[in-house]
């Protein structure tokens, strides 16, 4: 006799409808809580700006016997002289692996709930997402090294395995996505999708070379960086005693005369951050937790609907050019 689902009571929406984030993370059961923000977003409150997502088409392949001849592309046909398949997205068996910061600079927060239990329902409603589409999800954690590593698969029990790994508490040390990339990068032999989410306050150094590595392989890499809405701001009015979580060292400090330095160490450290993801192709998506969940899986979407347009214009150009190289 197995239990019964858990139950729960229908989170409260923003102006927009979307799920208010304090709500949701009332939600003890992350697996739960993941589930509310993909079937709150298929719901149809909002289907109309995400409509067409499952039909964009992600590639070409040449035809083969037996493929079925209502997606053959004619007008490529006529330009190449070849036969060439649409390959949907909804038939695309997509391997994604979900890279996860688990340091203590996660344990912060101001709003009631912390940025690692936002990243963590982020990486879940996308670990759920993938699964429900029948697609490949793996999941890796890590701190200064990695923690854990759950290779992708789709099978009966996998989607529980990553939520009991996303769900534990591991108070890691500090943040540094260097090694755990560089591991990640030997680990994954398949090409696929690898999602980095991080608060990404570490240095940048390495991170370019991990990164690029990822890229080279082939895999298709995209950067959720996840921060609290006073980090972006800074908007503390009286004096205070700062803790650094990962260091532990205690700092004293007047908001008003370290604001303007703070700052402007922070926007340069994010238009570092822009332009690295930007040189190597990478999407960046910087979000607070104050916003609501539905718009990270929304960013995800665009990215991939993005890149499967790239994808048939390279396979376009492609077939022109094998046209015009034939004798």
């Amino acid at each position: 006799m197995t239990d019964p689902p858990p139950t729960y009571d229908s989170p409260r929406r923003t102006s927009s409808g979307w799920i208010d984030p304090a709500t949701l993370m009332r939600i003890k059961h992350l697996e739960l809580r993941a589930r509310v923000v993909v079937e709150g977003f298929f719901s149809g409150q909002h289907r109309s700006p995400y409509h067409g997502f499952s039909v964009e088409f992600t590639e070409y392949r040449q035809y083969s016997p037996g493929d079925d001849p209502r997606y053959l592309d004619w007008k490529l046909f006529a330009r190449s002289d070849r036969y060439y398949i649409k390959r949907f997205e909804d038939e695309t068996n997509l391997r994604c692996h979900l890279v996860v910061d688990f340091s203590r600079s996660m344990d912060y927060g101001s709003l009631g709930y912390r940025k690692a239990d936002y990243a963590r329902t982020l990486a879940a409603t996308l670990g759920y997402f993938l699964h429900s589409q029948r697609d490949a999800a793996g999941l890796t954690t890590f701190h200064d090294e990695l923690l854990d590593y759950l290779p992708a698969r789709y099978r009966p029990g996998h989607l529980r395995r990553l939520m009991l790994l996303l769900d534990r508490e591991a108070h890691g040390a500090a943040t540094n996505l260097v090694k755990p990339l560089e591991r990640v990068a030997e680990l994954l032999r398949k090409r696929g999708v690898v999602v980095v989410v991080s608060d990404l306050l570490c240095p940048l150094d390495g991170l370019a070379l991990q990164l690029s590595a990822l890229v080279s392989r082939g895999h298709e890499v995209l950067v959720f960086q996840v921060l609290d809405p006073t980090e972006t701001r800074f908007e503390f009015a009286d004096p205070v005693l700062f803790v650094d979580v990962e260091s532990g060292r205690e700092l004293y400090v007047d908001p008003t005369s370290v604001r303007d330095e703070y700052l402007r160490r922070f926007t340069e450290h994010q238009q570092q951050l822009r332009t690295l993801t930007d040189q190597l192709g990478i999407d960046l998506t910087q979000i607070t937790t104050d916003q609501p969940l539905e718009q990270a899986l929304f960013d995800y979407l665009q990215s991939r609907g993005r890149r499967g347009r790239t994808t048939r214009r390279r396979a376009m150009t492609g077939a022109r050019s094998g046209r015009g190289g034939s004798t």
